[in-house]
């Protein structure tokens, strides 16, 4: 008899994985590879400039399998942590969930697809990194943005903070839903187009992912003692460099916080190497001295870090 239970028991549980959860499996990954195939198409762009290497077929192949890894196991992650917050009764408590989504999920996602698809990364100046517990307030990273192998590899710094990124990151299957469970910034981009319209500005303004929450989110995360991490060039260019942006510099200001510069040097060879199977050059951090904010206008504060960090990276815009 006990066998004829299990028996069924073992029928139905292959009926509704083959009926529900294959089906959900194999549409989830239809969609984690369709937006993949976009963040190749992406990255494709940026080593279309003149200066550098196209990406080769292996290197957008390399590109492909980063994104579906750190799709994939984000969104398991995210099941994870969501599973682990209903458990422990922390259900919808972000601050709960931040520390497996971001300490935990995301640090190790960062590294392991940086391992696989990549290669080293060295670390030079680790001495200038603020403590684990930085304090209150907590600094402010900024670093250069040259490609998707950026937000990989500062998780290589073990350090914590909060991004800044575009709601539209939301939709990304797995990488949304570890984002809001990191409890991290999102804010939406508007087009410029719509920048002279007072109705679109107000409501950029006032709107959940507008600039002044923007502002308030981070504000909060600084006096909790949670650093920071921007891009202030707010869109990844390699072959030239772009003008910081006001944006990490008002939040510093804000809250007298210090800045952490850090040069991201990312090889010409870093997708279009034969790494994993041969050797590959070092994605290279390049953690650099605080900078003091107090008494500093912004614009000096952009012209001082953007020179510091840019001091250490090729000037491909000089290049024959």
């Amino acid at each position: 008899m006990m066998w004829i239970v299990i028996g069924l028991l073992l029928c139905i549980i292959t009926i509704m994985f083959s009926t529900i959860v294959l089906p959900i499996i194999i549409i989830t990954e239809i969609v984690i590879m369709t937006a993949a195939l976009a963040a190749v198409y992406q990255e494709r762009k940026i080593w279309l400039h003149p200066k550098l290497p196209s990406l080769t077929p292996t290197g957008m192949i390399k590109v492909f399998g980063l994104n579906v890894v750190w799709m994939s196991v984000c969104l398991f992650g995210a099941v994870i942590a969501t599973i682990e917050a209903v458990v422990t009764n922390n259900w919808l408590d972000l601050q709960h969930t931040r520390k497996i989504a971001h300490e935990i999920v995301e640090r190790k996602c960062g590294m392991l697809v940086t391992l696989l698809f990549v290669g080293p990364v060295v670390i030079n100046g680790i001495e200038n990194l603020p403590a684990l517990e930085p304090g209150k307030p907590a600094p402010v990273y900024i670093a250069n943005h040259a490609s998707q192998i950026d937000v990989a590899v500062v998780y290589y710094l073990e350090r914590r903070w909060r991004w800044i990124a575009k709601s539209s990151t939301m939709f990304l299957p797995g990488v949304g839903q570890i984002m809001y469970l990191g409890d991290h910034v999102l804010i939406d981009r508007i087009p410029k187009k719509k920048k002279s319209s007072h109705d679109a500005s107000s409501s950029s303004k006032t709107s959940s992912t507008g600039a002044r929450n923007l502002y308030k989110k981070s504000d909060q995360s600084i006096q909790d003692g949670v650093p920071m991490f921007f891009f202030p060039q707010g869109t990844r260019r390699l072959g030239e460099r772009l003008p910081f942006k006001d944006g990490a510099y008002k939040v510093a200001k804000n809250n007298d916080s210090t800045l952490i510069p850090v040069s991201i040097h990312i090889p010409l060879n870093a997708w279009n190497s034969s790494y994993p199977f041969g050797k590959a050059d070092p994605v290279v951090l390049t953690v650099h001295k605080p900078i003091v904010t107090k008494d500093k206008d912004i614009e000096t504060l952009k012209k001082e870090s953007s020179d510091i960090i840019y001091s250490v990276l090729p000037d491909y815009t000089k290049q024959e």
